[in-house]
């Protein structure tokens, strides 16, 4: 068992809260109630797994509703599968036996009892503050069938109704154990001036304006600014910017992002509290509230209407026979019995499923999932797509995108590389190429830049390590290797000292400096390579665009979406340029987390239900602010997956505009069935008040009605999301 593997296991354990895997570090983080949690047990298995295992006991913070609802969800889970195991036996036994009749009678207790454990606490609830819902209206409905002799009736719809709570808890619970394995990953101490001296202490007895050392590879512990030392960050989880961001004195750093290879020491400007991480948990948490405090469309149609109409319908259907027409009671009661079973919403309750679970898997082996189907019904209403740039409309790899030797330095190139030749013909194909065939000088420059930057671990210099290996550029040997702390590198070959590293090492001509200016308004980042303070040539680094991302904007204008927004943390020019190269209607760049929910919200207001697409922890508070989160799958972040609600497991943007699509039908069906439910229960229930259908019969009818609306909702097993199919259709 794999650790990853290991971590999804044990977040289905009883009394386990929250868990959290770093791939990086191979530590796996668990948070855990004590008196519920075999420590022993789960030690042993992270040994066999190859994880550092670090366990922090729920109590060191107070229980929170949150977890105590995701405690809560392995309970759940048993109960609705007793539910549906009870059910079954109980019909098997009931049809297909010669058994006694108290045995399925039995049985259908259990599923009673089971699966509106739940149901029945909230019902209670609900009546205490003197209304109706729809768990009220279930348990009765089941109870009225089982008064008339229909047990099986009212345990199917307890089992119905315990397995939308489940999901629906499921997907709640997962967000929220991923706020807490946000929280987790975060950094525990900090190193901090003291009295001339260097204290390590934890971060939240950090204080204002207190100077922290951030040593090579570490996080940030607190926001902040630098004040002295130089050095890249990778700002992703913040900003979501691609690149490492070069820092300096005076420069604003964030908690939680990563150091690159200079130590700084960072004047602290945030408590922990109020850290720019901190605030990204807590908008997620409060979005994520907010939409679970909305109600679904099953609640308003059932819950708000039609279980008031049911009850009382029933009780004047005891009343009014039994004061004004004379009517016994024994006919009284089995006619209103009558009545509550015919008119219990099962078709009603059934058909929506019946079209939701249909679309949700179609959808699902199409590689889109919809973790629910209030989801779907958010998709079908969707006018705006917003999308964020990087990991998302991009790949979130930085690659070599444009190689420029200098014709001036031809000569140079050619005597340093000797031996290096690569004519087009021989270019392996690679993917996310965006070189093109190279030149024999290119191929030089290239290989040269290479060996220079082997050694470095340098994000911009693995990139054009690793771009020169896919494309077998001839490896050069390079010696005296030497870092320029945020600069660049030198190395010697074939007795020349080269430098690769930042233009700003090198004396440029306006001719360099117009060719640097070209690729930088393209969103690239610019490397030089020369000799001296000579330049030789350029290279340029960017993010790649997914090959998928053009056509998937086009085809979202094609089906209806009435705008398509690009949302990123990234520069204004990196993000212009993406706009107009893949056809968006607006970009918004250099947005914070904040900044991001705060445009969504506001195209929300302009336009209609937004959908938003990411994949990072900065896109979390807008995936979870949208009507829709849409989250790359296989990319995305922990925290991104379980803030949004449908997820992208090939990371292809192409199956977006089908699964938008689906959603509509998905729709379009449900309305279908709502419709034909209605009236086939309208027509039941006025038999049944005047005694024209006996119970059989009525119970045939409405069993009739369920069966049609699920065949109906199985059409969309047939569907399909692939955007080719969106263009013809």
């Amino acid at each position: 068992m794999t650790a990853q593997q290991l971590a999804t296991q044990l977040r289905a354990r009883p009394g386990v809260i929250s868990v959290h895997y770093d791939e990086r570090e191979r530590v796996l983080t668990l948070r855990y109630d004590g008196g519920r949690v075999d420590v022993t047990a789960i030690e042993a298995l992270a040994r066999r797994a190859g994880a550092t295992l670090r366990m922090l006991p729920a109590e060191s913070r107070p229980l929170t509703p949150e977890d105590a609802e995701l405690a809560a969800l392995p309970w759940m889970i048993r109960l609705t599968a007793l539910t549906l195991i009870t059910v079954i036996a109980g019909w098997i036994i009931e049809d297909f036996t010669a058994l006694p009749g108290w045995i399925a009678w039995t049985l259908y207790a259990v599923a009673y009892a089971s699966g509106g454990f739940y149901s029945i606490q909230e019902a209670w609830d609900t009546l205490k503050q003197r209304q109706f819902d729809v768990n009220f209206l279930m348990i009765v409905a089941a109870v009225g069938a089982a008064v008339v002799g229909q047990p099986r009736e009212g345990a199917i719809l307890m089992f119905l109704f315990s397995l939308s709570g489940t999901l629906e808890t499921y997907a709640m619970g997962r967000t929220h154990a991923s706020i807490r394995a946000l929280l987790d990953m975060t950094p525990r101490e900090a190193e901090v001036y003291r009295d001339d001296t260097l204290l390590r202490v934890p971060v939240e007895d950090l204080r204002l304006d207190e100077i922290v050392l951030v040593r090579p590879g570490a996080q940030v512990p607190a926001d902040g600014v630098v004040v002295r030392g130089e050095s890249a960050l990778n700002e992703s989880s913040i900003t979501g910017e691609s690149m490492p961001v070069e820092k300096r004195p005076g420069a604003r750093v964030f908690a939680g992002t990563i150091n690159g290879q200079g130590a700084l020491d960072v004047r602290v400007t945030a408590t922990v509290e109020n850290s720019t991480l901190s605030r990204i948990v807590q908008v997620v948490r409060e979005a994520r509230e907010q939409k679970a405090k909305s109600q679904d469309f099953t609640d308003r149609v059932i819950g708000q209407y039609y279980a008031y109409a049911v009850v009382g319908i029933t009780l004047l259907a005891i009343i009014i026979p039994l004061t004004f027409l004379g009517w016994d009671l024994g006919t009284t009661l089995y006619r209103a019995m009558t009545l509550m079973v015919v008119a219990s919403p099962c078709a009603l309750v059934i058909s929506i499923p019946a079209a939701l679970l249909s679309a949700l898997a179609a959808s699902a082996r199409g590689g889109v999932l919809f973790k629910g189907g209030r989801y779907l019904e958010a998709a079908a209403q969707v006018n705006v797509v917003a999308f964020d740039k990087t990991g998302t409309l991009t790949t979130g790899r930085p690659g070599v995108v444009a190689v420029v030797p200098l014709s001036s330095a031809a000569e140079d190139l050619a005597v340093v590389a000797a031996g290096v030749e690569l004519p087009a013909h021989e270019m392996p194909p690679v993917p996310d190429d965006m070189l093109g065939p190279m030149t024999s000088e290119q191929a030089r420059l290239f290989s040269l830049a290479a060996a220079v930057e082997r050694p470095s671990e340098h994000p911009l210099a693995r990139a054009i390590v690793r771009g020169a290996d896919e494309r077998g550029v001839p490896v050069i040997v390079a010696t005296g290797f030497e870092s320029l702390t945020g600069s660049g590198a030198m190395a010697t070959i074939n007795g020349r000292r080269l430098t690769i590293g930042r233009p700003m090492l090198f004396d440029l001509t306006p001719e360099v400096e117009a060719q640097i200016a070209a690729q930088q308004e393209q969103g690239r980042t610019v490397v030089a390579l020369g000799s001296g303070r000579v330049v030789w040539g350029l290279i340029a680094v960017a993010d790649t665009v997914r090959p998928e991302a053009a056509a998937a904007v086009a085809t979202l204008k094609r089906i209806g979406i009435e705008r398509v927004v690009l949302l990123t943390g990234d520069n204004r020019q990196v993000a212009d340029a993406m706009g107009r190269a893949l056809g968006v209607d607006e970009v918004r760049a250099e947005l914070l987390p904040h900044e991001k929910v705060e445009a969504v919200r506001e195209l929300q207001q302009r336009y209609g239900p937004v959908a938003m697409v990411g994949d990072g922890i900065n896109d979390a508070p807008a995936l979870a602010s949208a009507a829709l989160g849409v989250a790359m799958g296989a990319a995305g972040t922990d925290v991104a997956l379980e803030s949004a609600d449908v997820l992208l497991m090939g990371d292809d943007l192409s199956r977006l505009p089908g699964a938008l699509r689906l959603a509509r039908r998905a729709r379009s069906i449900v309305r279908q069935n709502l419709a034909f439910a209605f009236a086939v229960m309208a027509t039941l229930m006025v038999f049944a008040l005047f005694g024209a259908i006996p119970l059989p019969l009525g119970v045939v009818g409405h069993e009739g009605s369920t069966l049609i609306v699920v065949a109906n909702g199985l059409r969309l097993l047939a569907g399909t999301i692939h955007y080719s199919d969106v263009q013809n259709g």
